[in-house]
């Protein structure tokens, strides 16, 4: 069973639901390597300076920003510190929209919010208003280290979590020529038109997913698992994996998320997810 990326809480108004945040989509690509073909060793990728051809140590490496081309400014660790979201393990819902007003094209990434023990009701509550109202709720929430816009709305059972995508991530239509609207100019008969809904009509059918799957893969394993049995085959090769070199001055971070749900109860309100400020994450070093 899939680990969760985070345990923490759905808020909205006084209302304070436990939840983990666990996948929703599973990757099933088949992953392919990249060999030498002259002895069948992985090809390793390297941090290298571009002018000198040599290899760059981690402790070296550092961020910057290209603000005109050639020209960079250097980002330091405290600097994008500040710009960092405030670490938390919640779902602030700060309103709620009709779901059939957004756009495909917002949607980026599903999760599941599955109720911890003890907070059925409040869940059951939420996910039953929300499917008869056909709202969901338009949410803020951090994941690892970004903060993300979010919808959260029933799916059966299930509460989810949508990740959307900003407004700004957007490209504009109009920055792209497409015919106008209604066909002008271009003479389609009202016999072409009638036709064609006609064909469409005849052709819908009821949206079944599990009737859709990736039949490139499906066809790319076979040809793995025939070369596999094939013995003797010349494109059966073993190769060494490089060992796993970690610079001595690499280490794994941590970010230790804590939920901040404290309810104002004598001002009997709830502050506003986007204006309170936690103390920075810590960070722990694994061993």
């Amino acid at each position: 069973m899939a680990r969760p990326i985070w345990t923490g809480a759905i808020s909205f108004g006084l209302l304070n639901i436990p939840v983990q945040l666990m996948p929703a989509e599973r990757r099933v690509d088949l992953q392919l390597h990249l060999l030498d073909s002259r002895d069948h060793h992985r090809i390793r990728y390297e941090r290298v300076n571009a002018d000198t051809g040599e290899e760059v140590p981690w402790k070296d490496v550092v961020k910057a920003y290209e603000y005109q081309k050639g020209s960079f400014v250097v980002l330091e660790e405290e600097d994008i510190a500040k710009a960092a979201p405030e670490s938390k393990e919640s779902v602030d819902i700060e309103s709620f929209v009709e779901l059939g007003r957004i756009a495909p094209r917002y949607f980026e990434k599903p999760y599941y919010l599955v109720p911890a023990k003890k907070a059925e009701k409040g869940y059951v509550l939420l996910r039953d208003t929300l499917a008869r109202s056909g709202k969901a709720g338009l949410a803020r929430v951090v994941i690892r280290t970004r903060e993300y816009l979010a919808l959260v709305l029933p799916e059966g059972e299930a509460l989810m979590l949508l990740l959307l995508r900003f407004h700004q991530e957007l490209i504009a239509a109009d920055e792209y020529r497409f015919p106008a609207q209604g066909g002008r100019g271009f003479r389609i008969a009202p016999r072409e038109r009638e036709m064609a809904e006609q064909l469409v009509e005849s052709m819908t059918v009821e949206w079944q997913p599990e009737k859709h799957r990736d039949e490139f893969r499906e066809r790319l394993h076979k040809v793995v698992q025939a070369r596999v049995r094939q013995k003797g085959s010349r494109r059966k090769v073993t190769a060494e994996a490089p060992g796993e070199r970690l610079p001595d001055d690499t280490s794994t971070n941590v970010v230790d998320f804590m939920a901040l749900l404290k309810k104002s109860l004598a001002e009997n309100k709830r502050t506003p997810a986007r204006s309170r400020r936690a103390a920075p994450p810590r960070r722990r070093r694994r061993g």
